[in-house]
């Protein structure tokens, strides 16, 4: 199971943390990603990262601004949002890819409860 946690209102330019806890898996053997879905829009990749933390992949739009990190001790997948906009509004989930590469949209599944992120301006 996934959990996503960190989600909240807040205003254009601030920050937020997302997390997402891992259970009922060995979380060291899956890449890990952020997804997100506006309301009336399809559900988007954000963010991956492989099973060891070494590669990142971000979409354009969140390139430079978002960061992907994890923690396999905790069971832990963060995602720090910086720079915050409106149209980074929408519910943001976590999603598991047992390639462990992490770089694929296709292969994320597993996906757990989201979080809702809405920015204001």
């Amino acid at each position: 199971q996934l959990q996503a946690s960190g989600g909240g209102l807040v205003q254009a330019g601030v920050s937020l943390r997302l997390s997402c806890a891992a259970s009922g898996r060995t979380f060291s053997n899956y890449a890990m990603g952020w997804f997100r879905q506006a309301p009336g829009k399809e559900r988007e990749f954000v963010a991956g990262i492989s099973w060891n933390g070494r590669w990142t992949y971000y979409a354009d739009s969140v390139k430079g601004r978002f960061t992907i990190s994890r923690d396999n001790a905790k069971n832990t997948v963060y995602l720090q949002m910086n720079s915050l906009k409106p149209e980074d509004t929408a519910v943001y989930y976590c999603a598991a890819d047992p390639t462990g590469r992490g770089s694929d949209s296709t292969f994320f599944g597993s996906w757990g409860q989201g979080t809702q992120v809405t920015v204001s301006s």
